[in-house]
């Protein structure tokens, strides 16, 4: 598909670095217990109900939005959460604290051992400097950059055929190509390119979101496709043949004999790709509605007339 008719907004999220804490399980309104697929789904719900395309020019809403992405990118990760529940807000130098507090262990310095299990009480941006003293290893220690977020919305025709984007974050044109299948919600990563870092650090990483808006007939779930496809009285009776739309053309379906109204087929292969699995797709899905004839004529209501005699006599 050609990138001009690719029709996609990408919305940039700032870091929330130097804002007061925030409660990522608070925001998504789940335990601090949660499971991965509780995190996982009340993330989705809260993103559908604040997406900035559901809601516009709600400043409010797209704030929300901003505040649930990087709520779910923080506990989605395992790594990630685990910081955040020992570090709180100062969570994305706990590499930094880690190693300074290895440091000065062994140099035989109690300082290091003030923290112990989430028992200190202080800020951790403070503690940082209790230790190094404000001396030659403050200015010298290294500092990964933040985390950048972005939301990229497309179309689910857009979803169906791998795609490449061009968009620009923090100044730098990136070239993304993503492959057909992806999922609503699902996220990628691209490795440094979120913020610099301090004192020669590495550089954070951009986390890419993607927003699915269906603009077809079919539902989707997982790979698979759903469509209802009516047909008269005649053909649910007596059998027949009829062109049935798929994500990628029509195609020559056979209705057997006495198909009943709500009967569903299944196209094998004629789904969604199946992400990066190339070649692979799911089944599409085919629930028969039978229409009935109507302003009949009186030789037709006769005949029907006739037809419910014979079905009588016959029982």
């Amino acid at each position: 598909m050609n990138d001009n008719n690719c029709r996609s907004t990408l919305l940039y999220k700032p870091n929330f670095s130097h804002m007061d804490f925030m409660d990522y399980y608070k925001i998504l309104g789940v335990p601090k217990s949660a499971k991965p697929e509780e995190i996982k789904k009340a993330f989705r719900k809260l993103a559908r109900k604040h997406h900035p395309d559901l809601n516009p020019n709600d400043k409010e809403a797209e704030k929300k939005f901003k505040e649930i992405n990087e709520a779910n990118e923080v506990l989605s990760n395992e790594a990630d959460r685990k910081k955040y529940d020992e570090y709180g807000k100062d969570w994305k130098h706990a590499d930094s604290f880690e190693a300074a507090k290895s440091r000065q262990q062994q140099s035989g310095n109690n300082a290091g051992q003030q923290f112990n299990g989430g028992e200190y009480g202080g800020d951790f941006s403070d503690f940082f400097g209790s230790m190094f003293g404000g001396g030659r290893q403050s200015s010298t220690a290294k500092f990964r950059g933040q985390d950048v977020q972005a939301s990229l919305n497309l179309k689910l025709s857009d979803a169906y055929t791998s795609q490449q984007q061009t968009f620009t974050v923090n100044g730098k044109n990136i070239r993304l190509t993503f492959s057909a299948g992806i999922e609503d919600g699902q996220i990628i990563k691209l490795l440094g390119y979120g913020s610099p870092g301090m004192n020669g650090g590495p550089k954070g990483d951009l986390y890419i979101t993607f927003s699915i808006q269906n603009d077809t007939k079919f539902r989707r779930q997982g790979d698979n496709l759903y469509s209802t496809m009516t047909i008269d009285l005649y053909t649910a009776l007596l059998g027949g043949e009829i062109l049935v739309d798929t994500f990628d053309g029509s195609v020559k379906l056979k209705i057997a004999p006495e198909t009943a109204s709500g009967a569903t087929v299944k196209l094998k292969g004629k789904g969604f790709p199946v992400y990066k699995k190339e070649g692979s797709f799911g089944d599409l899905f085919i629930n028969y509605q039978v229409t009935l004839p109507t302003q009949l004529t009186e030789e037709e209501k006769k005949l029907f007339d006739e037809l419910k005699k014979l079905r009588q006599n016959g029982n």
